[in-house]
Formats: C-alpha cells, sequence, structure tokens
C-alpha cells in the first residue's frame, strides 16, 4: 500500500508563522547592550570631569595656601652686655646662735611671760620661778655676814689695845700676835659671808629667766605650776636668732681655686638663695667663710654665707638654692634660652631676616644665667625666634606677634631668676624627633662634682 505524501503547504506555513518572533528577540537584546554603554560611558565621563575638577581645586587651595601661608611666631632681639658665672648648690639655712635656755636653780614655775613663736629681744623675761626660798637664803646669808663683820671690827679694837700695851711692855708678845690672828680669822669669815650672800643673789636672779639673745622663741615646753631642777636638762624655751642668718652649702673641689682667687683679692662674694624651683629669688647675702678641710667620701667643701634676712624670708633648716657669682663675663652675646634649639648637629637658632624669613644658624652656647645664656654665632641685634618651632623651618615666611609692653612675657634678653634649662619644641628639617625632644641644658657651672 503506498505511503502518502506530506502536506508540503502545511509545513511552510507553520514555519512562516514561527520565524517572526525569533527576529524580534534578537533585535530587543541588542538594543539592551547599547543603552547599558551609553550609560557606561556617560559615567566615566561624568566621573572623569568630577576628578579634574576636584584636582583643579585642590591645586588652586594649594597654590593660594603658598603664597599666604606664615608661621606665627615670637621674637627677641639679641643684645650685648654682662654675665654672671655662677656655681649652684643646694644649701641649708642655719642659725647664727640657737640657746636652749634651762633652769640653773630649783623651784616651781610661777609665770611664763612669752607667747609661742614671739620675736624676743635679749634681756627680755621669759620665765619666772619661784623666788621666796632664794630671797629667805639672801637674808640669812646678810645677817650673818653683818654678825661676823661685828666680830671683825671688836677683835680690830682689841688688836690695838693690844698693840698699846705692848709698846708700853704691859702684855707679852704672844697675847699681841694671838689677837692679829684672830682679827685675821674674822676677816676670813667675813669673806665667805660675802661669798655667801652673792651666791644668794646670783640665785635670786636666776629665778628671772631671761633671753640672752634676740629671736624667735619655739613651742612651749613648760606651763606654770611645773617643778623644774637644776641638774635637769629638761627645755624650758628655745629660742633661735634669725637676723641675721646664714647658708651652709656644698660645692666640688673643682671650684675651690676660683672661690680662694676672688677670696685672695679682697672681694666681697655675693650669694642668692632661690626656692626649690629657682623661679624666686628669696634673700641676698655674701660668702662668710670656707671650712677648712674638704669632704674626702664627696669631694665637696663647706661654705657658709651671711643674709641680713630682714623680711624673714629665710627660715632656719630650710632648704634653698644658692647660687655663689664667682666671676662676671663683659660684653657677651645674650639671648633668650627660650630661643635656643638643639638637634644632632648641635644648639641652634632661628635668625629673622628683614624680609620676614627664618634662617637657621649654629651657635655655640656659653654659661647660662637664669633665663639668659651667651652664645657665639650670631652679632648684638639679631632678631631671633622665641616661639613656633613646631612648624618654624629654614626659610619659612614668619609672622611676628611679639607680647606688646605691660605684658605678662619677660623683656627679650632680661636677666630672671627663672630656670636656665628650657625643653625644645621644634628641630631643624633634618633632626630627628629624638634629637628635637632634648632640652636646652644650662651651661653654668653647678654645686654637683664633675
Amino acid at each position: 500500500m503506498a505511503e502518502p505524501l506530506p502536506d508540503t503547504n502545511r509545513t511552510s506555513s507553520a514555519s512562516a508563522r514561527t520565524t517572526p518572533p525569533l527576529e524580534n528577540n534578537k533585535s530587543g537584546s541588542g538594543h539592551a547592550w547599547i543603552w547599558l554603554i551609553i550609560v557606561l560611558v556617560l559615567c566615566g565621563a561624568i566621573f572623569y570631569f568630577y576628578r579634574q575638577h576636584q584636582a583643579a581645586e585642590a591645586a588652586a587651595k594649594a597654590k593660594a595656601n603658598a603664597r599666604v601661608f606664615t608661621v606665627p611666631i615670637s621674637t627677641a632681639t639679641a643684645r650685648s652686655g654682662p654675665i654672671g658665672v655662677y656655681i649652684n648648690a643646694l644649701g641649708t639655712v642655719t642659725p647664727v646662735y640657737t640657746v636652749t635656755v634651762t633652769s640653773r636653780v630649783d623651784g616651781q614655775i610661777m609665770n611664763v611671760n612669752y607667747k609661742e613663736g614671739q620675736m624676743v629681744q635679749k634681756g627680755d623675761l621669759l620665765v619666772e620661778i619661784d623666788s621666796r626660798p632664794y630671797e629667805a637664803a639672801l637674808k640669812q646669808a646678810e645677817g650673818t655676814l653683818a654678825h661676823d663683820e661685828a666680830l671683825l671690827n671688836e677683835a680690830r679694837i682689841d688688836l690695838n689695845r693690844y698693840q698699846e700695851a705692848f709698846n708700853r711692855n704691859a702684855i707679852a708678845k704672844q697675847q699681841l700676835d694671838d689677837q692679829n690672828q684672830t682679827v685675821l680669822q674674822y676677816e676670813g669669815s667675813v669673806k665667805n659671808d660675802q661669798g655667801t650672800v652673792d651666791t644668794a643673789k646670783v640665785n635670786l636672779i636666776y629665778t628671772k629667766i631671761t633671753a640672752p639673745i634676740t629671736g624667735r622663741v619655739g613651742l612651749r615646753l613648760v606651763d606654770p605650776g611645773n617643778i623644774v631642777n637644776a641638774s635637769a636638762s629638761t627645755a624650758l624655751v628655745v629660742i633661735t636668732q634669725l637676723q641675721p642668718i646664714t647658708v651652709i652649702f656644698s660645692i666640688a673641689e673643682d671650684y675651690l681655686p676660683q672661690v680662694q682667687k676672688q677670696l685672695r683679692g679682697g672681694h666681697t662674694m655675693s650669694v642668692e638663695a632661690l626656692d626649690r624651683d629657682q623661679t624666686q629669688k628669696l634673700a641676698m647675702g655674701s660668702l662668710l667663710t670656707l671650712d677648712n678641710q674638704i669632704d674626702t667620701t664627696t669631694g665637696t667643701l663647706k661654705l657658709k654665707a651671711i643674709f641680713p634676712n630682714s623680711d624673714l624670708a629665710l627660715f632656719p633648716n630650710q632648704f634653698v638654692n644658692a647660687r655663689l657669682l664667682v666671676d662676671t663675663q663683659q660684653n657677651a652675646t645674650l639671648i633668650p634660652v627660650a630661643a635656643i634649639q638643639r638637634n644632632s648637629k648641635g644648639a641652634f637658632v632661628y635668625a629673622i631676616k628683614p624680609d620676614s624669613t627664618a634662617s637657621l644658624q649654629n651657635v655655640t652656647v656659653g654659661t647660662t644665667d637664669g633665663s639668659v645664656a651667651a652664645v657665639q654665632g650670631i652679632q648684638p641685634g639679631t632678631e631671633v625666634a622665641t616661639t613656633g618651632f613646631d612648624k618654624l623651618q629654614d626659610g619659612a615666611k614668619v609672622a611676628v606677634h611679639n607680647t606688646p609692653p605691660g605684658g605678662q612675657g619677660n623683656t627679650p634678653g632680661q636677666n630672671s631668676s627663672t630656670s636656665g634649662s628650657n625643653s625644645t619644641r621644634g628641630a631643624a628639617p633634618d633632626s630627628s624627633p629624638t634629637d628635637s625632644a632634648t632640652p636646652n641644658s644650662a651651661t653654668s657651672t653647678t654645686g654637683s662634682r664633675p
């Protein structure tokens, strides 16, 4: 049986119906990729132009900052003048006299006539002891003296009579000699009685205890009603002299030739007493004397300075910083210690040029006296920076803002009593952080042994 032929017309019509949808899908997919590319290109262009705009703004700002940036600083002017060479040492305030008053007689305390901490003058009455027993002893001694003086007078009258009788050969020589010895015995008794009277008078004076020196009394140690004994060592009051007063301090034996040179020349060496922080001068005095030997265990020599202490700024046993002036350097170039900076190459300063630029100049630091230092490497009249070191560099533009007159800052180059050491706040461009943090060490001599 013959097979049926395929219906070609039906197949062709089906193909014709399915082909158009495939072409439509290809055309839609192509359009999506085109739009995606366009969006990406636009985003890239926007991002590019935005970055270019930011870079241009940053460059404009940097250029503007480069044109107007200056470092604000304060300055001081180097000057020529004298500066003292000092020996610094730790000292102790020591009174010239300290008296511990005790009783020299036995008895009951009747009155205490001083107040604690009072300034007393020599001879002021401090303590009264019951004087009645000593008044009675004085009267008894005076009575004995009067009795013996009467016997002495009677013996002398008899001696005169015996002398006349002996001249007439009325009595023997032995009787005259005996009467002469009797007179001598009574004379001895009278002298003994006179001594007893004097002792009683002294004991009576001792009942009134007075101040042996002018000074300041301490806290009260006894009260009225207590019994005191001459044999006891109990103190009734302690008096300390405050005017004048001395300070004892030690210096290294290496400085002894300098001190002796000044003393042999007849010069009065001034000594300053400063407080613990060396920021305030308490008193001004002069060197009094040296000890007679060097302490071999420490290699130091004790010195004693005397101070009038008119304002009572120095107090016994107070620790002070003593500064002994041993020499004065003339015509030195002086700048504030705050202007000196340090790096790995040594000390330097920032000199300010007339065009308001900073120039780094190396200096050699000499003697330091308080907040002023003598340096070599710059000329008097040079303006140097004293602040702003954290941003200051060699060649940088600066804007000077000095403290106006009457402000709290020190006058540039003024010799004050502040500490000579000052921490460095900046460094040269080639220095390391460790070098810039190194403090400016004072170069004045100190009391410690090298």
